[in-house]
């Protein structure tokens, strides 16, 4: 440096200033397109793929071509869930019309059979306590399910929030969410050509309408089964916590096995723990070991929820709590059918309003 010239020092100065500002601002060139192409969601995944809309009462006015334009207009922002399904958006066509635009990318052979399952499964499906597929979008790179918006959210998010302002759910409402998802998935076990096992019925899956009336939902995992045939063997897939113990060993699906997860759900509704709870893990345990061990020393009222103290919420929460034990009793073929949950849960109402008329 000291002997070059003052000519050449101000040359190098000037190269390196250059060369310092084109770097940075491709860096920051860089940066703000990263930052646009994450919050842009369907940037480039959009195009050669197919909307299809089904016609249904009260939606008949979206077209295919509206709800595409409002779907590339998802951000991050949008997000209200996200799992090993895929990622769940908020998408807002006007004050009247919200639908759940449920996003699976097409990166395995599983997630395209998942989506085509859900479809094979969702396709004729009409009735009040399982969600309502309203379309599809298929590309060579991402799928989309469209479903009603369920404003409440899933029954997992309720029960368990640890928000101040948590909705608190009564026995009153804890019942009828109990007997709503029964139904939903005595509806797929029974009434459905072919049946339908669903294989992850959870407190997550089950959502929960304005009217906190329960709808079944996410059939990622849902299997079609003959009604001549016993089960269907698959690999094992689930949630822990609220898989049936048969179904873990042998990979067999059963309808059976969507009641014993029904029971786990059911007990969610009693204790309001989760299956899984820090208390349960701790000991080795989960929601069921833990009540099994209470029923053996006589004393399974411990495991009822303390917020739910009335006398006769008592008693019909013990009603509840034998139709919960029944659908998890270690030999499947005891295990009441979804059926006979339904009727089992419609007497206990019945007899509930036959005694608050009583007391009044």
């Amino acid at each position: 440096m000291a002997n070059m010239s003052k000519g050449q020092l101000l040359g190098l100065f000037i190269t390196l200033g250059v060369v310092t500002f084109i770097i940075s601002k491709t860096v920051l060139a860089y940066f703000l397109y990263w930052r646009w192409s994450r919050n842009r969601v369907y940037q480039e995944t959009m195009t050669g793929g197919k909307m299809v809309l089904f016609k249904s009462s009260g939606k008949s006015s979206v077209t295919s071509e509206t709800l595409l334009k409002k779907t590339l207009s998802l951000t991050n922002k949008d997000i209200i869930g996200t799992g090993g399904y895929g990622t769940v958006y908020k998408l807002v066509i006007d004050e009247h019309t919200v639908f759940a635009i449920k996003r699976l990318t097409r990166n395995s052979i599983d997630q395209q059979r998942g989506f085509e399952r859900e479809l094979d499964a969702m396709g004729d499906i009409k009735h009040r306590n399982v969600v309502t597929l309203r379309g599809y979008y298929s590309s060579s790179h991402v799928n989309l399910l469209v479903y009603d918006l369920m404003q409440n959210g899933s029954l997992d998010g309720i029960l368990h929030s640890r928000s101040p302002n948590k909705v608190s759910l009564d026995w009153a409402a804890r019942n009828k969410i109990a007997l709503g998802s029964a139904r939903g998935i005595a509806y797929l076990h029974h009434d459905c050509i072919p049946h339908i096992i669903h294989r992850d019925i959870k407190s997550s899956n089950i959502l929960l309408d304005e009217e906190m009336e329960a709808r079944i939902s996410d059939f990622g995992l849902a299997t079609l089964i003959n009604p001549d045939q016993t089960h269907v063997s698959t690999i094992v897939a689930g949630t822990f916590g609220y898989l049936a113990p048969e179904y873990v060993e042998t990979g067999r699906a059963t309808e059976k096995g969507d009641v014993y997860s029904y029971g786990v759900v059911l007990l969610e509704l009693i204790t309001g723990k989760r299956p899984t709870d820090e208390a349960f893990v701790e000991k080795g345990n989960n929601i069921v070991t833990w009540i099994r061990a209470l029923v053996e020393d006589g004393c399974e009222e411990h495991a009822f929820d303390p917020d739910l103290v009335d006398v006769l919420t008592r008693r019909e929460m013990k009603e509840a709590f034998i139709v919960a034990y029944n659908c998890l009793n270690q030999n499947p073929s005891e295990r009441p059918t979804m059926a006979q949950v339904v009727k089992m849960l419609e007497e206990i109402k019945l007899d509930a309003s036959s005694n608050q008329k009583e007391v009044g």
